[in-house]
């Protein structure tokens, strides 16, 4: 297994399996999860991206008005970076800035499932 060479541009590349899909929309759960915030999946691994990414923008739209503190320690927990943020913005011109956050969030719990499995794998 080789490390995965995940980008913003290629991320539904590695959702193609629906345990991925389903690790990923757990971890996403969870980190959200740590702060009260719900985000659910359905199991329906062909929209699984579009469907994470709906709720993402929703929530995020709500915490910035309502809780902006809470939204930046979730995404803090996300582990995702400024410097990301405005590589994402450049490789997605079409996301507004609400989109992009949430597809980051979506990008890096994926990045930490694939990651995982790259180690374990290593470790057999």
């Amino acid at each position: 297994m080789n490390l995965p060479d995940l980008k913003n541009n290629n991320i539904e590349f590695f959702l193609n399996k629906k345990d991925i899909i389903q690790e990923t929309a757990d971890q996403i759960m969870k980190d959200f999860g740590m702060f009260g915030i719900e985000i659910s999946f359905s199991g329906q691994t062909e929209n699984a991206y579009h469907e994470l990414h709906e709720q993402l923008i929703n929530q995020i739209s709500v915490y910035l008005d309502k809780d902006y503190s809470r939204l930046m320690a979730v995404l803090y927990q996300v582990d995702i970076t400024e410097s990301e943020i405005a590589r994402a913005h450049r490789e997605l011109p079409h996301y507004n800035d609400m989109e992009v956050l949430a597809h980051q969030v979506i990008f890096r719990d994926l990045k930490k499932v694939l990651f995982r499995r790259y180690y374990k794998a290593q470790l057999e």
